[in-house]
């Protein structure tokens, strides 16, 4: 298989999720609040290169998650001058409850499957989790020219 048919099955799995996850947050909020949950408290400018925004997007973001009650923003223990991201309960909550949401929905499709596909993507799963843990910086900075 080659990469752009592994770029055009990524595609259509991100319309997938888009379909799969409730209405009320963009993906890129979504993706920040799941980072939170994962990862523990983020300073701003890591959250911003975690997410492939640029600071002043994440910034705003931030902003508008912090006043919806879902991050907050706290002091580094290490060095007080630098403030970090949190989930809030609320935060956490919504994070768990979209999953859910997610996970019944795709229940459906699963069913649907074949016993083979089923276990297709079940053997894919580890496959797809390290492709999206891959760090970003082994990419070019001109990957978008290509």
């Amino acid at each position: 298989m080659d990469s752009s048919e592994v770029a055009a099955g990524l595609e259509r799995l991100l319309g997938l999720i888009r379909w799969l996850s409730p209405p009320g947050l963009s993906l890129t909020a979504a993706a920040t609040l799941t980072t939170l949950e994962r990862s523990g408290p983020r300073r701003l400018t890591n959250l911003a290169a975690d997410e492939g925004v640029t600071q002043p997007a994440m910034t705003q973001l931030v902003a508008r998650l912090e006043a919806s009650g879902l991050v907050e923003r706290c002091a580094d223990p290490d060095d007080g001058r630098v403030v970090r991201v949190q989930l809030t309960e609320s935060g956490r909550d919504l994070v768990a409850r979209r999953r859910a949401a997610r996970a019944d929905r795709l229940s459906g499709l699963l069913t649907a499957l074949s016993p083979a596909d089923q276990e297709a993507l079940a053997a894919a799963l580890p496959a797809i989790n390290a492709l999206a843990s891959a760090r970003r910086d082994t990419l070019t900075d001109d990957w978008m020219e290509h």
